[in-house]
């Protein structure tokens, strides 16, 4: 891993967004088939592996999202975004003369059940582009069908750093940027606010053991001590061992990288002996921005977690100008990375155009093409017009830059910091965010 520098604050935009992430789920399948821009849809079930054999000049796309599982809480704001890319790309005359089809599937926020949503959508809707999985895990778990079948897959939430390096085929793209970037981040702040000795604590998983690597590392570089950095399993029956070995390592502030369900058991079990926010500054990540989790830890006290601070990947970006963001805010539905998974839509798209064909060999051979090293456009259809007259295209999101670099993730992130009110809601604290970009990249 290249090493990171923390650039200048930059100025903060609220993003009230509130997160829930979680991995496991239950064991059902579906897809739903819609036509582009809205119309009929339509259920199926699931099916086996195969080839596509779907090369016919309609771009085709695969929203693989968790319509059940942990993660169902935040469908809304992974599906409602990509709908209105879709409807964006198709009002501006579609791709290649044609619109954008659209099927909804759902990835459970399983491995086991995104597999054979996949396989549904690849043998029996046969698409030519996944956008998503939502979590990390599920992604990885797909990761040799996507390569096998050679189809596209785009996702706006993945930020495990395994993501980096895993093989892939060249097929699998993320808007969120990687974990690399929001450990130096949440280390800026925890170092920012005078702690010198902190206890790290994570789900074992790619995930929370990846995020707890870049935030030691990070902490270190930033002049603190890690009093220790640990892994609980998420599935344990109880997790007083796991808090009673950060209580012993006597940190002035603990960081725990974990998802709702089980964070919400870990943090009520650090109330119990003694280290929870009343004791001791706490810290946490985007897994954990949810204003439901006080309710699981105290049902009887909201205000629990008072104080509790985390970073995410920033819901708009300071500086960012796209007619997304405005419209995104009328649908009242919570900025959860509503704006990356929107932009893993447009970007596809701009590739099948750049490329002429729906072929996802060819589409992934223009990802990184299309959002760097040219004319700057911002909506598909300035892009789209720039393709047209022969011009290479630098799409800037709604969130952000992308610039993707030759592994197909964004090559710096820009991240709000938040906390938990009295009331347990989350908002944006009164602070700049924070761009984090590899040595040498301009954030």
């Amino acid at each position: 891993m290249k090493k990171m520098k923390w650039l200048r604050p930059i100025a903060l935009v609220a993003a009230g967004a509130l997160l829930v992430a979680a991995c496991g789920g239950d064991d059902d399948s579906a897809s739903d088939t819609t036509t582009a821009g809205g119309g009929e849809t339509t259920t199926s079930a699931g099916g086996s592996g195969g080839d596509r054999g779907n090369v016919d000049g309609i771009l085709k796309l695969g929203a693989l999202l968790p319509q059940s599982g942990d993660l169902q809480a935040i469908y809304e704001s992974l599906q409602q975004p990509i709908d209105m890319a879709v409807k964006e790309i198709n009002d501006a005359g579609g791709v290649n003369g044609k619109p954008v089809e659209i099927v909804n599937a759902d990835d459970g926020t399983s491995a086991d059940v995104a597999k054979t949503s996949l396989d549904t959508l690849l043998t029996g809707d046969k698409v030519d582009a996944i956008v998503g999985p939502a979590a990390s895990g599920t992604a990885l778990g797909i990761l040799d069908k996507v390569k096998t079948a050679g189809v596209l897959a785009c996702s706006g939430s993945t930020t495990s750093a395994e993501l980096t390096t895993a093989d892939d085929g060249g097929y699998f793209f993320r808007t969120a940027p990687p974990d690399k970037f929001q450990g130096p981040a949440l280390a800026q702040v925890i170092v920012g606010d005078g702690k010198s000795n902190v206890a790290v604590l994570a789900r074992n998983d790619s995930y929370g053991t990846g995020f707890a690597e870049a935030l030691s590392t990070a902490l270190t570089d930033g002049g603190a001590a890690v009093a220790i950095n640990a892994a609980y399993d998420p599935a344990a029956a109880d997790f007083k061992s796991d808090v009673a070995k950060v209580k012993d390592a006597g940190p002035d502030a603990i960081a725990l990288i974990a998802f709702p369900d089980e964070g919400a058991k870990v943090l009520k079990e650090m109330v119990a002996q003694g280290i929870g926010p009343d004791a001791i500054q706490i810290y946490v990540t985007d897994g954990l921005q949810s204003s439901s989790l006080a309710e699981g830890v105290d049902p009887a006290n909201t205000g629990v977690l008072e104080g509790v601070k985390g970073t995410a990947p920033a819901a708009a970006p300071s500086g960012v100008t796209s007619p997304f963001n405005d419209a995104w805010k009328a649908t009242g539905v919570d900025p959860i990375f509503s704006s990356y998974f929107y932009d893993c839509t447009i970007v596809t798209a701009l590739a099948s155009l750049a490329a002429t064909s729906d072929d996802p060999a060819a589409i992934k051979d223009k990802m990184a093409e299309v959002t760097a090293a040219g004319t700057k456009c911002n909506t598909f259809a300035d892009c789209a017009e720039l393709i047209a007259n022969g011009e290479d295209i630098d799409y800037d999101g709604a969130s952000g830059p992308l610039d993707f670099s030759d592994v197909g993730e964004p090559t710096s992130g820009v991240y709000d910091v938040w906390a938990f009110d009295a009331e347990g809601a989350t908002g944006n604290v009164d602070t700049p965010q924070i761009s984090i970009a590899d040595e040498g990249v301009s954030g």
